[in-house]
């Protein structure tokens, strides 16, 4: 899993790479009657053909279209009304609990995982290692009381809602994640607050689920516009009418109001609005979303992103970068390595193919020792010649310059963090130091509390973290996380600065007793 992890990781770093934005405009107008505000429309068909989205690919054609709009005649062509409906989503199961957690309380899966341990311990969630969606009966039937005598009968379904996992690899060995009492947030007794935070979450989501759909009524208008071209603008709008379960978990919605207007009723210009846009490259995976891809591949268990995800990176194969992953210098190198000796390993469907055989196994229905016969005498035939075929001094580039102990050739090697510079004549010689590269780079940012300058540097150990401290270390010890260059730095207060002397004191004194032992 850990490679397949990284493989899609690397392959997504190398789309963006190869990515070249693309050019494309839209139009609007903004348009009005005698008794409304001004409102806007969207240009979507240009003599009966849809305009889909780079059918506008210049400012050239922009132009010419803005112009015969700007004399063009505007009528309403039509009006619907209607209604929609938003159902809630199913209980968590491992997978959704982590990508939810992710998004809304900013929580790494580790840490997702760590608040629920907390409270399946306490006993006040179920077990939190599922990927079934089922409830009991119990619990249906005290949702139920609960939601009637709170919010009354309204928000209460009559039948019990029920759901089907859409995972590949669901076991539908336990319920889904869900309060095992209608206990809120502020009623249970937990120490930490972020593990009442993902509490609050998984009640939510739970209610929401035995509640009603949330309703809204809808409204689109059509608008035709003559010039020397005929074209129809659109425009469409919502309002809640019932907000169902959207009372106790809340989802983004954007109400929108259509102005009064009646079919064949004649419109007024205001302006017209192009706009110009560029294609943009796929955004980098965050936890949630690589956790959500290996689930839609089949890949993985729910007791398994946690691990696979924390030992890429332990193994400094990749790092984030604004909460995103990105694969480190090292990571290529080892991917490159495993795709182009060992592709199987990382070939998604094996690894989807091999976690099916492995339910088989487990259900009686295939034997173990065919399954791993087949997978493991050619693997291991494979293994025995690449590890003769490949050589590991191909990752070493010679530089010009000597070693200051022996006079051989320095080279620059890849370690476990990166680059760093070597003797050649390792191991009689074990001269090493870092390479120039991964010293600490300016920001030309001043620092917000001496004034000298800001740098980038790295975590030392695992992990790796780039962060930015203050280049009179230590007499100057103020760092961030954030990009200097992109957030300006705000300088600590008294009590902030003093809080982190005593935790660096700490820190060190830990370290010399560590010594002394």
């Amino acid at each position: 899993m850990q490679s397949v992890a990284l493989r899609l990781i690397v392959d997504r770093e190398n789309e963006i790479k190869a990515f070249k934005p693309e050019e494309y405009w839209s139009i609007q107008a903004e348009v009005k009657n005698k008794k409304a505000e001004p409102f806007l429309i969207d240009l979507k068909k240009k003599d009966d053909k849809t305009l889909d989205k780079f059918a506008i690919p210049n400012k050239t054609t922009a132009d010419e279209i803005e112009q015969d709009l700007k004399n063009a005649e505007y009528t309403v062509a039509s009006l619907t009304e209607g209604e929609k409906k938003r159902s809630p989503l199913p209980p968590f199961t491992t997978s959704t609990l982590q990508q939810t957690a992710s998004a809304r309380l900013g929580y790494s899966a580790k840490r997702t995982m760590m608040f629920a341990q907390m409270l399946y311990e306490n006993g006040l969630i179920t077990y939190m290692r599922t990927d079934s969606v089922n409830l009991s009966k119990e619990s249906l039937v005290f949702a139920k009381e609960y939601l009637s005598q709170t919010f009354g009968n309204e928000y209460a379904l009559e039948t019990p809602r029920t759901f089907k996992g859409k995972s590949k690899l669901a076991q539908e060995a336990h319920e889904a994640i869900r309060p095992t009492s209608t206990a809120t947030a502020e009623d249970i007794t937990v120490k930490e607050e972020g593990a009442r935070k993902l509490y609050r979450l998984i009640w939510q989501r739970f209610m929401a689920s035995q509640m009603p759909e949330a309703r809204f009524k809808t409204r689109k208008l059509e608008v035709d516009a003559k010039g020397n071209s005929t074209y129809q603008l659109t425009t469409s709008g919502s309002q809640l009418v019932f907000d169902g379960f959207l009372k106790v978990f809340s989802q983004k919605f954007e109400e929108r109001e259509i102005p009064e207007v009646t079919e064949g009723e004649k419109l007024t210009l205001a302006q017209v609005i192009p706009t110009q846009h560029f294609t943009e490259p796929p955004p980098r995976y965050s936890e949630a979303r690589l956790i959500k891809t290996l689930e839609e591949f089949g890949i993985g268990r729910p007791s398994t992103y946690v691990p696979t995800i924390s030992t890429i990176q332990a193994r400094n194969y990749v790092e984030k970068d604004a909460g995103k992953f990105k694969p480190t210098e090292i990571g290529e190198m080892v991917n490159k390595l495993l795709v182009e000796h060992f592709p199987q390993i990382v070939d998604l469907e094996f690894t989807a193919n091999m976690e099916e055989e492995f339910d088989k196994i487990a259900s009686g229905k295939a034997d173990w020792r065919k399954i791993m016969k087949e997978f493991y005498g050619p693997f291991h035939k494979n293994l025995e010649e690449k590890m003769a075929e490949v050589n590991k001094e191909h990752n070493e580039e010679v530089v010009d310059e000597k070693c200051e102990k022996c006079g051989a050739q320095m080279a620059i090697k890849f370690g476990r963090f990166g680059k760093f510079l070597a003797c050649t004549a390792f191991p009689d010689c074990k001269n090493a130091k870092p390479l120039k590269e991964n010293e600490p780079q300016k920001t030309g940012v001043k620092c917000p509390e001496c004034g000298d300058e800001l740098v980038a540097k790295r975590t030392r150990g695992r992990g790796r973290r780039l962060f930015y401290g203050c280049n009179n270390y230590p007499d100057c010890d103020f760092a961030t996380w954030e990009d200097p260059t992109k957030v300006p730095p705000v300088a600590r207060t008294a009590e902030e600065k003093q809080a982190a002397l005593e935790k660096r004191k700490k820190k060190e004194a830990a370290k010399a007793a560590k010594g002394k032992k």
